[in-house]
């Protein structure tokens, strides 16, 4: 339940429309589900302001389904991350109205269609184009959270003026999202370009010694563009997390 739905039905109790019955009813999963083998969290969009999301890497489908259910059953749009084609296919079929990208390894059951709540716009770049699938989790995981989103591909320092001739789209977004392999330098170089929070994704991609995404952790960990926050390797979701706080965050709070 998240902080609206619960205003929503404590004004309903209090103005006499809803019985005290029907909302202990309600509320009586809260804070959370126990179904054996998951305790279904109802009570982190009250505390973060996000609510819970399935990771579904190391989960079975029928696991992945019941806690699909429980969530739903409370008018909760669910987002399943980590799952692969054969596991997308199963949830689909579970669930006709929902939607799985094979890119992104996301699938997302939508309660009902998500308002947009950001105070501006979130940009995702890549480096390159083998970068897409880690930037298409986090594009996918802060639109589902009820950002606006713009994607900017492909524009890495092998080829700097492709980055240059948008960096009016840079401008214009309230967080950036870099999202970087090989030495990870993107982040550093759209660090000392933007006024915005800037939030590093290293991803596993690269030869070697890139030694699936350390060389680029580290390269970003030691940015010398001020204000570069990294997150760990491949973790799309993490970073549009964190990118969804910030553009989300209440300048009065």
């Amino acid at each position: 339940m998240d902080p609206k739905a619960l205003r929503t039905l404590l004004e309903e109790v209090r103005t006499g429309n809803t019985p005290v019955e029907t909302a202990m009813v309600q509320l009586r999963d809260l804070p959370f589900s126990d179904l054996g083998f998951a305790n279904v969290d109802h009570h982190r969009a009250l505390r973060v302001g996000l609510p819970e999301v399935i990771f579904g890497m190391g989960k079975t489908l029928p696991q992945i389904i019941a806690i699909t259910r429980e969530i739903h059953a409370r008018d909760q749009s669910v987002l399943v991350t980590r799952i692969e084609a054969d596991t997308g296919t199963g949830f689909v079929q579970a669930f006709p109205a929902a939607h799985y990208d094979p890119v992104s390894r996301t699938g997302l059951l939508a309660a009902k269609p998500t308002p947009t709540r950001g105070h501006g716009t979130i940009c995702v770049v890549t480096a390159g184009t083998s970068d897409i699938p880690v930037a298409a989790e986090a594009v996918v995981t802060a639109r589902a959270f009820g950002n606006e989103v713009l994607e900017l591909y492909d524009v890495g320092v092998a080829g700097l003026h492709r980055l240059l001739a948008r960096r009016e789209l840079l401008y214009s977004a309230n967080v950036v999202i870099v999202v970087a392999g090989m030495e990870g330098a993107l982040a550093s170089v759209v660090g000392g370009l933007v006024k915005r929070p800037v939030i590093a994704v290293p991803t596993s991609i690269g030869y070697g010694a890139s030694f699936q995404g350390i060389t680029a952790l580290l390269a970003m960990l030691n940015s010398c563009a001020a204000g570069v926050t990294v997150v760990n390797i491949d973790n799309g979701f993490g970073a549009a997390v964190a990118a969804t706080l910030i553009n989300q965050a209440d300048p009065n709070a």
